[in-house]
């Protein structure tokens, strides 16, 4: 068996790759970059890369218009496309017509609670969807029911989880996220308790681990970076610093972590590093952070600063990221899927983003995507027409809306 995995941002680097690396050991592998304005950087993809199995000058950088052809080409028997979710649509819209198919695999990189319409929206043709706990499983297949959805979902063990022992490490990691919380106030209360921490406990070092430093890109674009609200402070203590790289060797001298609401809380879980999720900001959906309900790692700033740091209580664990490895059935769900390739029976899934406007609205989905890396004459028409036309159409939303009560969409997991 062949497979291929598209990837796209730095998060969705390290997930494809690890979730390829899951694969049985005969299979042929790759893992491919496509081209796309959020492409990471060298550093990223070394960082993303770590202990993957895969290395940066193995992996294969494709562009959109030449996929279809090296596909065919290659005509790997599974397509994981690792990527956020408007561009994976795109692909998964390419791929789906080629003739014996491959089986299309999608999903999410990390958490992916609160579950989101979005999510499942912009995967539709994906023959199998994984997932990484029993509680996203049952998220989704609600969400999925409610709009007649019929995807399939398997669930897999976080592929890039470790359980090496950690190191009895002084380091309180701070795992950044580049959305939550987004308001300027919030993220310099965030640097209010690090700070704090690291002037109450001087033979500690406080790290504050990034996805991106400078111009790089990520997955979700990041306002208000802590790096550059760091150098806008005065009289910081010297054992505060910023650090990129993977978190596999951030947590290697951890002595604990900190987030709002990170995957990497289930990375130090799994490692026996002790949490603290930090609730100053509340708990909901717009946090990412309601998945953490009932663990016991919610805390306050104050928490942190006296190195009040918890394990997730025992009856959290199972429901989710950490349920028995038996449990998990993507593999099983992949295997039936090949069978009915193999019989020319795999059923082409249709896009669930509708056909209304034809060629027009495809050009203009794939402008949206790829940005300069889709280079077709009907994209720049699109791009000249569908700009207009999608601010007159946002404007008359805007003024429907308005005197009505917010109501907010999930984004954070959608990409």
């Amino acid at each position: 068996m062949r497979a291929l995995a598209l990837v796209d941002t730095d998060s969705y680097v390290k997930w494809g790759a690890a979730l390829l690396a899951q694969l049985p050991a005969e299979w042929e592998r790759e893992l491919a970059l496509v081209a796309t304005p959020a492409q990471p950087s060298e550093a990223q993809l070394a960082a993303a890369l770590d202990g993957s199995g895969f290395d940066v000058g193995g992996l294969l950088h494709v562009e959109l218009r030449s996929l279809t052809e090296r596909v065919a080409a290659q005509l790997p028997d599974v397509v994981i496309v690792a990527m956020r979710g408007p561009a994976a649509s795109v692909v998964m819209r390419v791929l789906a017509d080629l003739p014996h198919r491959p089986v299309l695999v999608s999903g999410l990189p990390g958490i992916s609670i609160p579950a989101t319409w979005k999510a499942l929206f912009y995967r539709g043709q994906a023959d199998l969807m994984v997932l990484h706990s029993k509680q996203e499983i049952r998220e989704f297949t609600v969400v999925g029911a409610k709009r007649g959805w019929n995807h399939t979902l398997g669930l897999a063990t976080l592929p890039f989880m470790s359980d090496r022992t950690a190191a009895d490490g002084r380091d309180i990691v701070f795992a950044v996220q580049s959305i939550v919380p987004d308001a300027l106030a919030d993220r310099e209360r965030v640097l209010d308790i690090l700070l704090a921490t690291a002037r109450h406990n001087p033979d500690h070092r406080v790290v504050i681990k990034v996805r991106a430093l400078g111009a790089e890109q990520q997955t979700h674009a990041e306002a208000h970076s802590y790096p550059d609200l760091l150098a806008a402070r005065s009289d910081v203590p010297s054992n505060i610093v910023v650090a990129a790289g993977p978190m596999a060797a951030a947590l290697d001298t951890a002595r604990a972590l900190v987030t709002v609401s990170s995957t990497a809380v289930i990375e130090a879980v799994a490692r026996h590093i002790p949490v603290r999720v930090i609730d100053e900001f509340g708990v909901s959906p717009e946090l990412i952070n309601t998945v953490f309900v009932g663990s016991g790692l919610f805390g306050s700033g104050e928490a942190i600063r006296q190195l009040r740091f918890e394990h997730p209580r025992a009856d959290w664990l199972d429901d989710n990221y950490f349920h028995d490895p038996a449990d998990n059935d993507w593999l099983a769900a992949l295997d039936g899927l090949l069978a009915a390739r193999a019989a020319d029976a795999l059923a082409t899934r249709p896009s669930l983003r509708g056909s209304a406007g034809g060629l027009l609205r495809r050009a203009w989905e794939r402008k949206q995507a790829f940005g300069s890396h889709d280079r077709t004459a009907l994209g720049f028409v699109a791009l000249f027409i569908g700009v207009p036309a999608r601010s007159m159409a946002l404007a008359r939303r805007r003024r429907r809306n308005e005197g009505e009560e917010h109501r907010w969409v999930a984004t954070s997991l959608d990409a």
